[in-house]
């Protein structure tokens, strides 16, 4: 059986793919993978650590700001058709999944046209753009949550959660103090940027260390080449701009997280009970995915436009409850469905047998 995968530009369509391999590769030891991805985006390194080979098409991304660059977007997406069309052709998939982002939406039109079936997981709590082009060409959809039933064709869509990465789960907590040098008597605070980066969330994190109290342990991930400059602070401050193998491990020590509202880590974080600050990028589905996770009492709302003296006040008496961080860990992991990953797989695989009946 051969999957050819799609995804990039950040990790948030990158992940949830991933747990589907993995589970993909444990039923079928033979299955052949092949990822298209973006050329600059921060999936390569990832999806290369996997095992799974690499190549990379033309793709356009809409920007909701006045550009030149939204000018040249139709040639882009119609050339990404056709490398499209080229790369399915020549590998001759029996299925194609992605999870969302511009650079899958020429490989579901493609694979369309030449009769391959499609499957796509709709991640956010409001659908993006991406996965909306995408939808009237896919034979099935996986929704993470139960209100996105209504986003798509209802007959050809499924509610299963969102699936996670095996070794999200099973990093173990004892080992990772030592890995990253840290103490576990001292309150360890994980900030994350998202995988291209928050310059608004790594300035503010900058400005906000100086006001905690130096007993505290932060771990800053800036995202790819969006280290900024170490803060003058006592306490302890490690910063990484991209954390590969050893992202699990950061998850499984930290207190509390602040991150953005990117689903892929939040629905991680969900899966883990971790409790989280959640600073949304303002104007995007970022909010509405904050907000989800604020009305279930699994995460505290934070404004980048917030001052860095509120920032550290709401850390520091988040992390001295013990009470408040145990009903945020329980709450968050009400959010998260165990079962996802075996669902959406049998739904990708759903889509193969499809294929194969309708062949005969």
């Amino acid at each position: 059986m051969r999957v050819l995968l799609a995804g990039g530009g950040t990790l948030g369509s990158v992940t949830p793919v991933l747990a589907v391999v993995q589970e993909l590769c444990k039923r079928d030891s033979g299955v052949e993978l092949l990822w298209v991805g973006t050329k600059r985006g921060p999936e390569r390194k990832l999806v290369e650590r996997f095992g799974v080979e690499f190549k990379v098409i033309t793709s356009g991304r809409l920007r909701r700001w006045l550009t030149w660059q939204n000018l040249v977007l139709p040639f882009r997406i119609l050339w990404g058709l056709f490398d499209s069309l080229l790369v399915l052709h020549n590998w001759r998939p029996d299925v194609v999944f992605h999870a969302g982002s511009f650079v899958a939406v020429p490989v579901t039109w493609a694979a369309w046209l030449l009769r391959i079936p499609v499957h796509i997981h709709q991640l956010d709590w409001r659908p993006g753009l991406a996965n909306r082009l995408s939808a009237p060409f896919a034979t099935s959809v996986s929704v993470s949550f139960k209100k996105s039933l209504h986003d798509f064709y209802s007959q050809r869509t499924v509610l299963t959660g969102n699936p996670i990465r095996i070794e999200i789960l099973k990093a173990a907590k004892e080992n990772s103090y030592e890995l990253f040098g840290l103490s576990a008597n001292r309150p360890i605070v994980l900030v994350l940027g998202g995988g291209t980066g928050a310059a608004a969330l790594n300035q503010l994190i900058v400005e906000t260390l100086p006001f905690l109290r130096s007993d505290f342990q932060v771990m800053h991930i800036t995202g790819l080449n969006k280290m900024v400059q170490p803060p003058n602070w006592i306490g302890m401050y490690l910063q990484f701009d991209f954390l590969n193998e050893r992202m699990p491990s950061a998850l499984a020590v930290a207190d509390l997280v602040v991150t953005r509202a990117g689903m892929g880590t939040l629905t991680e974080l969900a899966a883990l009970g971790r409790p989280a600050v959640i600073v949304p990028m303002p104007g995007t589905h970022q909010e509405d995915n904050a907000e989800l996770f604020v009305q279930a009492d699994a995460a505290v709302r934070f404004s980048q436009n917030s001052s860095a003296v509120d920032l550290a006040k709401l850390i520091s008496s988040i992390c001295s409850d013990r009470e408040q961080l145990g009903s945020l860990s329980l709450a968050m992991h009400k959010l998260s469905n165990p079962q996802a990953t075996e669902l959406v797989t049998d739904l990708v695989l759903a889509a193969v047998h499809h294929r194969r009946q309708s062949d005969r």
